[in-house]
């Protein structure tokens, strides 16, 4: 069986930059395994798997080693094969994810594209020695989200200067560690590290933002916020706090288009 595939850079106008991630349009469900395996051989952050049913499109992403609830970028890279090699001719296109319930993206001017994500529920939490250690640096508060903690710290040199322990960092119980801090020229800063998914670092982490977003967007007292990752390809976001909803926007652009032998 051939399968097409698509690998686009997710938040960035840019080849090479942003986050790759790998895309297959299915005319139905592989068996989750083979996906596995799928995602396993493209060993990129992410790989997402959709199939249209009753007009939206079923929606999972994958890292190397396990199913994920939500991934940003690897919906973004979808909608953007969608809108671009699958004819859809509307400006939304809907999503489910049997982990995250409905999504929708939104194709807007200057072929900007808009997620709209649930906003994270995360409660403050007392220091995590653990975390600290694995991290190397003290955070001034720690957040724990529904499958992310959040470490906030304060200047973006703090966060371009950390160099975790990925070994100890793996044994975490959470899918990441997102860090996060003011910006220079733009309202947030991050990085986010994910070991115990198969992915140490991430480029550019669209749902790390529906925790980010909320937070700062009180601290700042503004709903509207600019967002860069700091990881070494890099990635420019646009975010608003929707209550309960965040909106995340930016481009994305082809890499490769190619078949696979399943």
């Amino acid at each position: 069986m051939k399968q097409k595939i698509y690998q686009i850079d997710a938040f960035t106008t840019e080849v090479f930059k942003g986050n790759p991630a790998a895309v297959c349009v299915l005319d139905s469900w592989l068996e989750d395994e083979v996906m596995q395996k799928i995602a396993q051989e493209n060993n990129l952050a992410e790989t997402a798997f959709t199939v249209l049913e009753n007009e939206s499109y079923t929606l999972r992403w994958f890292t190397p080693e396990i199913e994920v609830d939500l991934c940003g970028h690897a919906t973004l890279a979808t909608a953007y094969v969608i809108f671009n090699y699958h004819n859809h001719s509307e400006n939304t296109i809907r999503f489910y994810s049997p982990r995250s319930g409905e999504l929708t993206v939104s194709q807007e001017d200057g072929g900007v594209l808009s997620l709209d994500f649930p906003a994270d529920d995360f409660h403050a939490i007392d220091l995590h020695e653990a975390i600290n250690e694995a991290i190397g640096k003290v955070p001034l508060e720690t957040y724990k989200g529904k499958t992310d903690y959040m470490l906030v710290y304060p200047s973006q040199k703090e966060i371009k200067n950390l160099n975790p322990n990925y070994f100890l960092l793996d044994k975490i119980d959470c899918r990441g560690v997102i860090a996060t801090a003011p910006g220079n020229t733009v309202d947030f800063v991050s990085r986010f590290f994910a070991p115990q998914c198969g992915v140490p670092e991430d480029p550019v982490t669209g749902s790390a933002h529906t925790t980010m977003t909320p937070y700062w967007s009180e601290k700042f007292g503004k709903t509207v916020l600019s967002a860069k990752q700091l990881s070494e390809r890099g990635g420019d976001l646009q975010c608003e706090y929707l209550e309960e909803r965040v909106k995340i926007s930016g481009h994305a652009i082809p890499y490769l288009i190619g078949e696979i032998e399943i």
